[in-house]
């Protein structure tokens, strides 16, 4: 089962007031762990997201099959059912906000939560056995793909209709793993586990256009873009590195180098694309790092938690939630926005 982890409004600078005093910027604190959210005993969290207006946060609960909601402000925690052995993988909230789509992992199938009410509207059916592991709206949220890990597919749900419009066929072994779309929403990179590469697919034409090998053995966990959609970004669970792709040539640029034997499990890039932090599950930290250097700064270490698998930025970038998938909680980083 390749989901389980194989290694066990924007802030913006304070304005002067009145006649010719300058525009001022914030200091901030070094990033840091701030609270811990417990979610249900043994859920095995896999999947996070944020909705777009940032005061909730999803999140899916593989081993419970439940989705939690997280009230950021708050911190309080309610949680939607999803069917017994579903096995929710990933979550990803609409570009709207009005529903939440659910990759269930054990019964293929991809759960449609309404926002407002917490409640399942439909469940859309896969091919058998397909494994959904990756859910993503595109930008204009008339689109949602999921990369299929068990059969190398990437299924194509036509969100007006609520139902699969296409499947897109991977190289035979790919295992896709997770998935993004471009910040245009003209391309989705396909980060493929099990053949160490990233399939580009043109969105227009529904088909993979190019094919972008890593090194042999990087096991390619999750992929993300950058806000301005120049660079991609690659966390490689195996060779402890983070590959960097020139979005529009394709070209492999020199890899970020992360700890020995920290497992580099996800990716994501701040709101503002200065910086972008990498989970890894080797010695569950999370790497800052610069993007114009390429740098890894600063190391967050989470306190009493093990494996952390997924990390994401609330929209506005005050912070970051991180899905510790061996403690069963959720991680929150405080985030200065530059």
């Amino acid at each position: 089962m390749k989901t389980t982890i194989k290694r066990s409004a924007l802030s913006l600078a304070a304005l002067a007031l009145l006649i010719a005093t300058p525009v001022l910027t914030p200091a901030f604190a070094t990033p840091a762990e701030t609270d811990t959210i417990s979610l249900p005993d043994g859920s095995r969290p896999t999947g996070l997201a944020f909705s777009p207006d940032g005061a909730k946060a999803y999140v899916a609960n593989y081993r419970v099959d439940s989705v939690s909601v997280i009230t950021v402000e708050t911190g309080t925690v309610n949680n939607i059912s999803v069917p017994t052995g579903s096995a929710p993988a990933s979550v990803a909230v609409s570009p709207n906000g009005k529903q939440a789509y659910v990759g269930n992992y054990d019964n293929s199938t991809v759960s449609i939560i309404k926002t407002s009410s917490g409640t399942i509207q439909k469940r859309i059916k896969l091919p058998a056995g397909s494994g959904p592991n990756s859910v993503a709206f595109s930008p204009n949220g008339k689109l949602a793909y999921v990369a299929n890990i068990n059969n190398s597919t990437v299924s194509v749900i036509t969100v007006a209709k609520g139902k699969v419009s296409k499947r897109i066929r991977l190289p035979e072994g790919a295992e896709p793993y997770h998935l993004a779309f471009s910040p245009d929403g003209k391309k989705v990179y396909v980060a493929n586990y099990g053949n160490d590469t990233v399939s580009v697919i043109t969105v227009s034409r529904g088909r993979v256009s190019a094919t972008i090998q890593l090194p042999e053995g990087a096991e390619p966990y999750h992929v993300a873009i950058s806000p301005n959609g120049e660079t991609a970004y690659v966390a490689n669970l195996a060779n402890d590195t983070v590959s960097v792709i020139t979005v529009a040539t394709g070209a492999l640029g020199t890899p970020i180098s992360m700890p020995v034997d920290s497992g580099p499990t996800s990716v994501a890039f701040s709101p503002t694309g200065d910086q972008a932090y990498v989970t890894t599950t080797g010695d569950n930290k999370v790497s800052v790092i610069t993007v114009a250097t390429g740098a890894v700064g600063t190391q967050i270490s989470l306190t009493g938690i093990t494996r952390p698998a997924i990390v994401a930025f609330r929209p506005n970038g005050d912070r970051a939630y991180v899905a510790n998938y061996g403690s069963g909680t959720v991680s929150v980083i405080s985030e200065p926005v530059g």
